[in-house]
């Protein structure tokens, strides 16, 4: 039980995380080089596609349970802290206000691009293969 309330906790505070992300790729104080990282983590992840599909064992949740995290932490120390603390401050309220969490149908779309860039490459590299041993098993 215990553990269950820690997991969801650290959700919570994922999510608060991610948010003053999102506020801080808007705020005019964030460094340059933190705003593109920071637009490139938030636009993932409020995605509402995963790079890595949930479906595939352990890879499906890496990035959750640790490439964001990771990305967060990285983040937190490039934007400086009273913009960090003002941007977690309205994380809070946007959170308290009960709105929902933004999307990102843009990143959605390049990830959708990267799956049928990778699916094409594969069937460019294997396609006449699989044609064959379809045909064969077939026969």
């Amino acid at each position: 039980m215990k553990v269950n309330r820690r997991i969801l906790e650290w959700v919570r505070r994922l999510r608060r995380n991610l948010l003053a992300i999102w506020f801080a790729c808007q705020h005019p104080a964030t460094p340059v080089f933190a705003k593109m990282l920071a637009v490139l983590v938030a636009g993932y992840a409020f995605s509402p596609i995963d790079l890595i599909p949930d479906v595939i064992p352990i890879l499906g949740y890496l990035d959750e349970f640790v490439l964001l995290p990771a990305a967060v932490y990285v983040i937190f120390k490039l934007i400086p802290k009273p913009v960090l603390a003002e941007c977690q401050a309205r994380a809070d309220a946007f959170l308290h206000s009960h709105q929902h969490t933004p999307r990102n149908y843009v990143a959605a779309l390049v990830i959708v691009l990267i799956w049928v860039g990778l699916l094409a490459w594969l069937w460019a590299q294997y396609g006449s293969s699989i044609v064959r041993w379809i045909d064969a098993a077939l026969d």
